[in-house]
């Protein structure tokens, strides 16, 4: 049974997501982080406790974040097409 256990955990380690799928994750997170400062900046700047200089920074960054996202995701669509007009 405990070889059972450990053959197991040697195969789940295996065929665990590296590399790609990781660092798709932490640019997400990435990508919320930025968007949740331009929220509070722009809070902060209509409620009169920011500046407007610093609203206008978070959103370039924002605008910035949205382009890599957009350009993730075509290229992500890309390979997906081109694995669909693969042969079977």
């Amino acid at each position: 049974m405990i070889s059972a256990i450990s053959a197991y955990s040697n195969a789940r380690n295996a065929i665990a997501p590296a590399g790609p799928v990781e660092k798709l994750g932490a640019a997400a997170d990435e990508f919320a982080r930025v968007m949740g400062q331009t929220d509070q900046a722009a809070s902060a700047v209509m409620t009169g406790q920011g500046e407007t200089h610093q609203l206008v920074q978070a959103i370039a960054e924002a605008e910035l974040a949205l382009e890599a996202a957009v350009a993730i995701r075509d290229k992500v669509v890309e390979a997906y097409q081109e694995i669909l007009r693969m042969p079977v």
